[in-house]
């Protein structure tokens, strides 16, 4: 009798306190404290960058896929965006590689264009869109992601649908085509193609990334742009996806822009085309919470 009435005592005395813990432990877990990610070194912002010396390019730095320690993050407004004086880039034989976590179901938002304002009759470019909803731009099932191409209308990879509320690696290699452009895209490391898209236009002004000041804000966290002067092949854009959202250039020789957006809109390119900040950017620090590597 009096074994098993201590036995009750304790478990009044300690187990409020088990049951604590035990809920703290797992809104850790849910929260990645405790996953390989979380534990992963972040790198500072600049930790890799090309460096351009005499003829010769090479990455400096951390550049082994330490992720980042923040990522962008956008309110969905106008107003807040990251503009960089890209120079003109040809309408094809170019690569766009991007890492993107949308947060709204309800957006059309713009995650990167080569001129200000594609789409419109006076500002020539065009960049790639998350569309979350279905609605006069595309049609199909969404979520899915668009080529806004000025002058020409949008083109909708209804075949690849990426996850709201998840990191996504998106990669767009405009290749010619006569005198048409195709655009070979990859999501998270899935390819999907449309052809013969037209001549296009050469794309005027500064590259935008989350949305312009007229059009497609963008809601939720973008990370690490790239942009190259060529076409990567296959192979390099299934290497740049598996890198991670903190990867590296494959091609530094043929890179004319990175911004990993890690504390900055600085251009880690060698190139220097440094980002202006527009509007209430947020520099996250807890995102890596929501990643999973691929």
């Amino acid at each position: 009798m009096y074994k098993s009435q201590s036995a009750m005592e304790y478990l009044m005395t300690y187990g409020w306190a088990i049951l604590i813990i035990a809920v703290v432990l797992g809104v850790l877990f849910q929260l990645g404290v405790f996953s390989g990610s979380a534990l992963t070194p972040k790198a500072a912002p600049g930790a890799c960058q090309v460096v351009r010396l005499g003829g010769q390019v090479s990455l400096e730095g951390e550049c082994q896929g330490q992720l980042p320690q923040y990522v962008a993050g956008f309110n969905g407004t106008i107003t807040t965006n990251v503009i960089t004086p890209l120079p003109t880039t040809a309408t094809y034989g170019t690569t766009i590689s991007a890492w993107f976590y949308q947060t709204s179901t309800s957006d059309v938002g713009g995650i990167f264009y080569l001129g200000s304002t594609p789409g419109y009759p006076n500002s020539n470019g065009y960049g790639l869109v998350a569309v979350s909803q279905i609605n006069s731009i595309c049609s199909n099932a969404a979520p899915e992601i668009a080529v806004l191409q000025s002058g020409l209308g949008w083109w909708c990879f209804s075949a690849l649908p990426y996850k709201v509320g998840q990191w996504n690696n998106i990669i767009l290699v405009t290749v010619q085509n006569g005198l048409n452009v195709n655009y070979d895209l990859y999501l998270n490391g899935v390819s999907a193609a449309i052809n013969n898209v037209g001549g296009g236009k050469t794309p005027e002004g500064d590259a935008v990334i989350g949305g312009t000041t007229e059009q497609d804000p963008y809601t939720g966290f973008i990370s690490n742009i790239q942009v190259y002067n060529t076409t990567l092949s296959p192979p390099e854009a299934n290497a740049l996806y598996l890198e991670g959202v903190g990867g590296a250039p494959v091609r530094p020789q043929n890179l004319i822009g990175w911004w990993p957006l890690n504390g900055n809109g600085n251009d880690y390119s060698g190139n220097n085309y440094n980002g202006q900040i527009n509007g209430r950017v947020n520099f996250n620090g807890t995102w890596q919470s929501r990643y999973t590597p691929p």
